[in-house]
């Protein structure tokens, strides 16, 4: 499997979720080797290797690496049904998606929350982090490739999240740093400047963890989905007698 995306499956079996939630990708059991391109007529999966290093579907034809599987009436009609379901799942899988970048919007909220902000910062930060929620949520939604996911790309945006309040959060605990100096509470001028300077070198504490805990049944929602497409795929074989292995499922978990 790549390395989401919190992205569900298509974008949870065939996207790379977030290294926090490497749990949630293994809910349903799914894996794949292949990214996934979802074209206006046909379905594309690719890799680097091992041949076939390309998969297009289109109505039930398939070819591999540009020369056409010529299937039987049996296994056309599987493979029509299976890219028929997988792109009537997509939005669903998108639809976790979105409420995962939900739960990190609430989760930097709440995290923001507990420093006691003044009340135009909390208001500042969170006009932000909606700012960003939002254009990270209408990425998801435009998205028709896992590539668009490759690497460290939901962390990237979780950074700039960060990156985008954490300056406003480390000058307002700044501030509060000063006034407590000044009012003679050393001790808590002191915590308050090491927490400012914590959250101005960018480490923004967010226990996503625990969080993303929520989407577990949602994710669990779409397993029989997965399971039908793996059901679906798994029969049909190669000119060389070898199974396509667009999708895999562990059963044995």
């Amino acid at each position: 499997m790549p390395p989401i995306a919190l992205l569900a499956l298509g974008w949870l079996v065939l996207a790379p979720p977030p290294a926090h939630a490497d749990d949630l990708a293994n809910v349903c059991h799914a894996s794949s080797s292949y990214d996934l391109t979802i074209a206006p007529n046909s379905l594309i999966f690719d890799r680097a290797e091992p041949a076939p290093r390309r998969i297009d579907l289109h109505g039930g034809k398939v070819s591999l690496d540009g020369v056409a599987l010529h299937s039987n009436a049996e296994d056309a009609d599987r493979l029509a049904l299976f890219e028929q379901d997988l792109r009537a799942l997509m939005p669903k899988a998108k639809a976790v998606a979105a409420s995962g970048v939900d739960l990190l919007g609430k989760a930097v909220h709440a995290e923001a929350v507990g420093l006691g902000l003044g009340a135009q910062t909390q208001a500042e930060l969170d006009a932000r982090l909606a700012a960003r929620i939002g254009e990270l949520k209408r990425r998801i939604a435009a998205s028709t490739s896992t590539h668009d996911w490759q690497g460290d790309a939901f962390d990237r945006y979780a950074t700039e999240i960060t990156a985008e309040i954490a300056p406003l959060v480390a000058a307002d605990l700044g501030a509060q740093a000063i006034d407590a100096a000044v009012g003679g509470d050393l001790e808590r001028a002191a915590s308050l400047r090491e927490r400012a300077a914590t959250l101005a070198s960018g480490d923004l504490p967010t226990h996503l963890e625990g969080r993303l805990q929520a989407l577990r049944p949602q994710i669990l929602a779409l397993c029989p989905s997965i399971q039908q497409l793996y059901e679906l795929q798994r029969g049909v074989r190669d000119t060389h007698g070898r199974p396509l292995g667009l999708l895999e499922v562990d059963a044995s978990r």
